[in-house]
């Protein structure tokens, strides 16, 4: 008699982040359970890998529903034994090893940081609008409605720009401001949800076309669930220039 294995995984998001996820899984050796749990949990993970997929299920025959890569923040929701389920910047959530997360919190107490003498503000120029054109023009293929320019996010994104030149490295994770989440929030810009594109090229039409073949980047460009948006340029030894697309929905 075939034995018979029934895994069923149902996560529940609601606006107070309440969860829910309960998953049986009958093995071979016995019928014993994985509980979903989340009392003593961090918040937050920092990814060790330097690639980690995101998986359907607490076990690596489960299908992938994205990646995570090194040093990366995610969301924690629960625990399913030694795997966690994590909430990803594109409001995909999943089930990812514990094996490469280790527990992430973001420093405290800090005065929100201040721009540096000659940072823009918020005003946009012209690469940033064409840009824009750009990002508007595949929402519109898509179905979803036009972004607009948020001031304060056009000034968190410039200046995630710029702290990436000064301080060389290119990463979702800054030395000095966090994740884009502790850097907005660090900048008190209210938000819903929020992502971040970062792209290294010489042009506004390469840039976005290398975001746009990227599944994880396309996805932020095409969220209905964002509404406003920020874009940062500045010039790079390294790149030619770096662009910074800062998505949030309010």
């Amino acid at each position: 008699m075939k034995m018979k294995r029934v895994v069923s995984v149902l996560v529940i998001l609601t606006l107070v982040c309440t969860v829910l996820v309960s998953i049986t899984h009958s093995s071979v050796a016995a019928g014993a359970k994985t509980p979903f749990d989340r009392t003593n949990l961090p918040a937050q993970m920092r990814v060790t890998a330097s690639a980690l997929n995101v998986r359907s299920g607490p076990a690596t025959y489960f299908k992938k529903v994205g990646i995570v890569y090194k040093n990366q923040i995610v969301s924690c929701l629960g625990r399913l034994g030694n795997w966690y389920v994590v909430h990803l910047n594109n409001d995909t959530v999943g089930v990812a090893s514990g094996k490469y997360l280790k527990p992430y919190y973001p420093p405290t107490n800090q005065p929100a940081p201040t721009p540096k003498p000659g940072t823009p503000t918020g005003e946009v120029s012209e690469e940033a609008q064409r840009m824009l054109n750009l990002i508007n023009a595949e929402r519109a293929k898509a179905g979803a409605q036009p972004l607009k320019f948020d001031k304060e996010v056009m000034r968190v994104a410039q200046i995630k720009a710029q702290d990436m030149v000064d301080q060389n490295y290119f990463s979702h994770n800054s030395p000095i401001y966090g994740s884009p989440f502790n850097m907005l929030n660090s900048f008190k810009v209210s938000y819903r949800t929020a992502g971040e594109n970062l792209a290294g090229n010489r042009s506004v039409e390469a840039a976005h076309n290398s975001l746009m073949n990227s599944q994880g980047h396309r996805r932020n460009i095409l969220n209905k669930g964002f509404n406003l948006i920020g874009i940062g340029i500045v010039n790079s030894p390294k790149y030619g220039k770096i662009y910074v697309q800062m998505f949030i929905g309010r």
